[in-house]
């Protein structure tokens, strides 16, 4: 009896590489398939038909880092009289500058304070402003979007505690504003220089991991979606794009083709474990496709029918037969799979 032939098979995708078949096909044409003996022909090694969510990914090149800096510009006068050290992080309330030996320190915030503060304003700068205090252990204020009598003695007390004049009057250019803790990544501003220009930059405190995505890819990437991180010495970590850029960048060449700038955030807890890796090259697998509660089997099981399509050695105690079966999707070497009687532990053979 002729039996269909074994081909190899891609993976990566739903394309096959199917080589030339040489054996007559059994007759599936609606003919019942015919079984094999074990006295005639050794059974072959065996998998089950698993039901799984099956994934395909694509892999990216990408930088593991702190992401992108952002620069801290003086906005007072005076003279730049100290500076953290480089890859220092700077908190909620701690100093991120000296200007004429007077403490800059850090509120927590996205909007960008712009007026002077004082008893009868009202406003979102306020809120953020009371907040901050709040935060930092100054009682007896209301946190809300009036500036009161109470805010403006809180002020004070934080005014009189960094050593400045106590004038109950908020400043904007008394302190820096950015959404959570901050990592020093370079130093712009030398001491003694005007305390009103570029002064230092910063990033977050937690490791990301940065990728230049070609355009044709940008699909695959949406906020939230999971990623899997590979590491320089082969470990993988898992994470979730955080945000995915709003502009591309032109192409110059088919070398050099356009790109969306993507970050992925590295949702490991602890980052110990990647602590002294800093703008270290890593390959991102991205999640290109889903299907869930398929069945599956490994990719190597399929053998090509003479007649056309493809087929499953199916395995029954010491008899084997092939059955015919309709492809899905590929990803992590296995491929969805269907047909008559393929259900969930059927036995298939596959290469030893």
């Amino acid at each position: 009896m002729n039996r269909p032939s074994r081909t190899a098979l891609v993976g990566g995708s739903a394309l096959l590489a199917v080589a030339v078949v040489t054996a007559a096909a059994i007759g599936f044409g609606g003919k019942r398939p015919v079984a094999s003996s074990s006295a005639t022909r050794a059974l072959p090694a065996v998998a089950p038909v698993t039901r799984t969510t099956l994934t395909r990914s694509q892999q990216v090149n990408g930088v593991l880092g702190y992401g992108a800096s952002v620069t801290v510009a003086g906005r007072g006068s005076g003279t730049l009289t100290w500076l953290p050290r480089l890859g220092a992080t700077i908190k909620r309330g701690r100093s991120v500058y000296r200007a004429d030996d007077d403490p800059v320190p850090l509120f927590y915030g996205r909007l960008p304070l712009y007026r002077q503060l004082r008893i009868g304003d009202a406003g979102r700068d306020v809120e953020e402003v009371e907040r901050n205090l709040a935060a930092l252990g100054y009682p007896g204020l209301t946190v809300d979007r009036r500036y009161t009598w109470a805010t403006a003695v809180a002020v004070r007390k934080w005014q009189q505690d960094l050593g400045l004049t106590q004038t109950g009057v908020f400043d904007p250019a008394s302190v820096v504003i950015a959404p959570n803790a901050i990592r020093v990544s370079s130093l712009t501003g030398p001491l003694g220089n005007p305390a009103s220009g570029p002064i230092l930059a910063y990033t977050g405190t937690t490791k990301m991991v940065s990728i230049a995505l070609d355009v044709a890819l940008q699909t695959l990437v949406r906020r939230g979606l999971p990623a899997t991180v590979q590491l320089p010495d082969g470990t993988t970590i898992k994470g979730r794009i955080a945000k995915v850029g709003a502009v591309a960048a032109s192409g110059q060449n088919e070398q050099r083709p356009a790109t969306i700038d993507v970050t992925v955030a590295v949702t490991l807890r602890d980052q110990s474990k990647i602590r002294r890796l800093d703008q270290a090259p890593v390959i991102v697998s991205l999640v290109s496709d889903s299907v869930r509660d398929v069945l599956t089997v490994p990719v190597s099981a399929l053998a090509v029918l003479a007649e056309g399509g493809y087929g499953l050695q199916v395995v029954s105690g010491s008899t084997s037969r092939y059955v015919p079966v309709r492809l899905g999707m590929f990803g992590d070497g296995r491929v969805e799979v269907s047909g008559d009687g393929i259900i969930e532990g059927t036995l298939v053979g596959v290469p030893e």
